[in-house]
Parts: C-alpha cells; sequence; structure tokens
C-alpha cells in the first residue's frame, strides 16, 4: 500500500472479575437514589446507568461501607471504559438517611503534550493531538494521535501519560523517531492488457512528514514493460498524492494521468489509436466516534474526471468525456475479540462542476454525466490457529446501486484478478449494477512471512444494461503463494473458471504475479 492508514485501540485486557454486592452488611441504609456531582458532571452521567437501571442495579439494596465501595469501583470501572483513565470518583463523607448515595466525580484534565527529551525539532502535534491543555483527557485522543502520527510509514510514536504538579493535571510525553522519510518502492506485475501491454512497471516516491504537519506525500509513475500482442503499442501513468491530518480531520489530494496507444493495421494503412484520461479527487474525512474497539469516519470528497480518445492524432470528439461531482461517504470498523470487520458506503453524484459535459450515451438514454449511483463494501478477517497450524479468513463483499443510467466508465465490471478471479480480464461483464463476493482461505507455511491460499469469487452484474450482455454473473477459483523477504514481496497465482455463460471465452487457465521491492 502506498498510504498506511494506521488502526490504533487501547489495550483490551481480560474482562476483569465482576463485582458482587456484599451479602447482609451491618449496618447498611437502603439506596433509592444515586447522585453525581462535580464539574462537568453532566458528562459523566452514563456510568449511573449501570447501578440505576443495570441488570444488577444498587437501587433497591441496603448497602452498608463496603457495598458503598462497590457502587464506586462499578461506576469507576465505567470511566476507564469510555477512556477517561485519568478521572476519578470519590465517596465523600455523607448521610444516608434519606436513602441518596452522592459520589464526586474529579476530571482529569490535560495540562500538556510535550514531546520526550532528545526528540527531532521536526516533530510536530499541534495538529496530530486533537486534545488541547485543559481539555478532559480521554483515551480516545491519545489513540486518534498515535494514528495520526504513525499514518506516516517511516514514524514510530508513543505516548505515556505522566502527572502533571497540579493535582488532576496530566501531560502527555510523546515519544517521537523517524527514519528515512525518503521512501522508494519499485513493482512489477501482469496485470496490463494485451491490446497495450501484459507485463506494467511501477516506482514510487514517497517523502514523509515533508512540512513537518505528519503529512504523507508521493509520487508514482507507471509504463507497459511489453507483452501482449505483437506491435506498437502501450499505456503509461502518474499519479500524486498529498495528504495531513488535523486531530480527527484528514485532508487529502489525489491526482493522476495516464495515456494509451496502440497500431491497427487497416485494409490500406495502419492506424494509431490512444487516448488520455485524468482523475482529481479532494478528500475531506472526520472521525465521528471510537471507543475501545472500533471507530465510525465521515467523508465529502469533490471529483472529477475527464478523458480523450484519438485516431491519427485526430480526436474522436463523441468519445470525449468530461464529468465532475461529489461523494458522501460513512466507513466503520468494528474489532471483536479475533476478527475485524470493514464497512464502507458512498453515494455519488454528478453535476456540472469541473466543466463537465453530456456523456455521449445520453442521446440514447444509456447514462449521464449527472449520475446517481451508491457503492458499498465489507470485509471480513478471521485469524485461525489450529495446533501449531495458523493463517485467516478473509471475506469480502462489493456491490453498487444506479439511481440512473450509467455510462461505461461507471459501471459495475466482474471478470479479472480484482474483481472475480480465474480471468484474466481481457472479457469482463459490466453493467449498472453489480454485486462481487470473494472468499480467502489462507494458511502460514510454519514461521515464515509466506502464506499459500485458495480463494473462490463470485460476482453478478444486472440492470437494463445487462439486457445484451452474453450472461449476468462469473465465479472462478485461485490458488496462490504470496509473501516477502526484506525489502521483497511477492504474490503468485493461477486460477480457473468456475462458471460462466456459454458464449464467455476465457482462458482456461490463469497465471499471474506481482513484484515490488521496497527500499
Amino acid at each position: 500500500m502506498l498510504q498506511r492508514g494506521a488502526d490504533v485501540r487501547g489495550a483490551t485486557d481480560a474482562p476483569l472479575a465482576p463485582l458482587e454486592w456484599p451479602a447482609q452488611e451491618t449496618p447498611c441504609f437502603p439506596i433509592r437514589d444515586i447522585v453525581l456531582t462535580g464539574a462537568g458532571s453532566d458528562r459523566f452521567r452514563f456510568i449511573l446507568q449501570d447501578l440505576i437501571a443495570g441488570p444488577d442495579p444498587a437501587i433497591g439494596r441496603c448497602l452498608g461501607a463496603k457495598g458503598v465501595d462497590v457502587a464506586a469501583e462499578r461506576a469507576q470501572r465505567a470511566l476507564v471504559a469510555h477512556g477517561y483513565v485519568t478521572t476519578r470518583l470519590l465517596v465523600q463523607p455523607q448521610s444516608f438517611d434519606a436513602g441518596r448515595l452522592v459520589l464526586s466525580v474529579v476530571p482529569g484534565r490535560l495540562r500538556a503534550s510535550r514531546f520526550a527529551d532528545g526528540t527531532s525539532a521536526r516533530a510536530t502535534a499541534i495538529n496530530a493531538v486533537p486534545a488541547r491543555p485543559g481539555d478532559i483527557l480521554n483515551l480516545r485522543d491519545i489513540e486518534q494521535a498515535l494514528e495520526n502520527f504513525k499514518r506516516v510509514p517511516s514514524v514510530e510514536s508513543e505516548i505515556v501519560i505522566e502527572p502533571a504538579v497540579a493535582p488532576d493535571e496530566s501531560d502527555l510525553v510523546i515519544a517521537w523517531q523517524q527514519s528515512n522519510p525518503l521512501r522508494l518502492n519499485a513493482s512489477l506485475d501482469d496485470s496490463g492488457t494485451r491490446a497495450t501491454g501484459r507485463y506494467q512497471g511501477s516506482v514510487t516516491v514517497s517523502y514523509d512528514h515533508w512540512w513537518t504537519l505528519n503529512d504523507l506525500f508521493y509520487v508514482t509513475y507507471t509504463h507497459d514493460l511489453g507483452g501482449g500482442v505483437p506491435g506498437i503499442r502501450g499505456t503509461n501513468g502518474k499519479t500524486v498524492h498529498y495528504s495531513l491530518p488535523w486531530g480527527r480531520w484528514l485532508l487529502g489530494f489525489t491526482a493522476s494521468h495516464s495515456n494509451y496507444h496502440q497500431n491497427v493495421a487497416g485494409p490500406f494503412e495502419i492506424f494509431t489509436y490512444s487516448g488520455s484520461s485524468d482523475n482529481a479527487d479532494l478528500t475531506l474525512s472526520r472521525v465521528l466516534h471510537r471507543d475501545a474497539r472500533g471507530k465510525t469516519s465521515l467523508s465529502l470528497k469533490a471529483w472529477a474526471r475527464r478523458s480523450d480518445n484519438f485516431i491519427n492524432d485526430a480526436e474522436v470528439e463523441p468519445q470525449r468525456r468530461a464529468t465532475g461531482g461529489w461523494a458522501l461517504g460513512l466507513a466503520h470498523r468494528q474489532a471483536f475479540n479475533h476478527a475485524t470487520l470493514d464497512l464502507q458506503i458512498e453515494h455519488r453524484r454528478g453535476t456540472a462542476a469541473f466543466n463537465a459535459r453530456p456523456a455521449p450515451e445520453e442521446e440514447f438514454a444509456e447514462g449521464t454525466s449527472r449520475l446517481r449511483v451508491t457503492s458499498f463494501d465489507a470485509s471480513l478477517q478471521v485469524p485461525w490457529r489450529l495446533a501449531d497450524r495458523r493463517g485467516r479468513y478473509q471475506l469480502s463483499l462489493r456491490g453498487q446501486w444506479n439511481g440512473t443510467p450509467l455510462a461505461a466508465p461507471d459501471r459495475f465490471a466482474i471478470g479479472g484478478r480484482y474483481t472475480v478471479r480465474g480471468f484474466d480480464g481481457e472479457t469482463s461483464l459490466s453493467a449498472d449494477r453489480g454485486l462481487l463476493m470473494r472468499n480467502e482461505f489462507a494458511v502460514a507455511i510454519g514461521d515464515t512471512a509466506h502464506e499459500a491460499y485458495v480463494g473462490i469469487d463470485y460476482g453478478q452484474v444486472s440492470g437494463p444494461s445487462a439486457e445484451w450482455l452474453a450472461g449476468d454473473h462469473l465465479a472462478g477459483a485461485v490458488l496462490g503463494i504470496r509473501g516477502g523477504a526484506g525489502v521483497l514481496a511477492y504474490d503468485v497465482f493461477v486460477g480457473r473458471p468456475i462458471s460462466r455463460p456459454a458464449a464467455f471465452r476465457p482462458t482456461p487457465v490463469v497465471a499471474g504475479f506481482s513484484l515490488s521491492a521496497s527500499f
């Protein structure tokens, strides 16, 4: 991955033993009400829920000194579970004659965030730590800060809470270390097409923490390396990306440009078909909620796309495309005891922005630049261990639903290594709507960084644009080995179709590979 999305969660220690109410205390006082006092006590009222209306409440019990301690400890555990690790709960001297238990909360606040002695002057915390001096300290803010630091691949960071001079105040002491900020990645694979070059190579140059804002920057150049049908043909492309966080916010910009060309022999001359495409998007996202096991984010994106095609340097104007608009997305990650679930949904709209022009298909009501399309992605990863064997299972789901007829670039396509494996990608099924399911079962090879895997995929397309297709579904299987050693990483696989339309003529057996080296 070119951009690493760090995922930091608080420690999930084994559950504490439940606190039982003592039996038959003497003396004891019937508790009919529980009150929370102290600065900012309104935000902490959730800690009373278990004591008042939980399955084993304090209300209605006759509590003595030990029972009051149990009630206070239960409330303290609720504080810690919600991330308030430096906020304390006290039981002040009081009379229980009225049947009221009064708990006092003392918020733990942040005095300052500072770097450990000897930290490089390039380290920056202002846009990484969402909490400010004077804020009530919460573990979720520390997790967010660590994600902002560690999203830069060349950075390692830890945060320690230390008591300050004043009571009920703490400092965040940040250990921050960066290796070489300049990174290089080179890759080679055979994911191209026979028409423009089977073998594809790319080089990515990244510079981490460029402006000392925990920012990411990279540029990628791709080019075909031959293979496929003989003749003059090829592809190349360039991508640039920049992103930086600010507390719970993340702003990112990505732009790309690509070209293709191929010579085709006609009856009397050789024709050169060529084309180019440009894509750009600006995305602003924010973490809406996070707890010890999950987080939810909202994103808003502005996007633009254009493409042109030529024959012998003369533009085929009816094929010119220019679209743009916005997209609203919601993402959630949830960790279970031994599994991780990722969910994403996005609604994309095409508008008249960025000099958009009507799609060529609009004349026949088969597509529009004012598109409305909703897509979703879901991924479940489950690691497993059986005796001395370890591995993982991954289920991936992807789907798309359209609110308007869609032009070819916006349709849902299946068939190839990135969708339904077992097909070479030279021919695919594409329509307005679709559903894709990928299953993969992997087994580690000993204690090495290599694994063998088997996968079974299924995809289906539908909608008005699917009426003229040879079929509406594909299924395929794949068997492969992937892993890495040092700076090298690889993936080698073979696959074959399981189910396909009768008129669909794929390659009986598909083989593929990808190699990469990171420095």
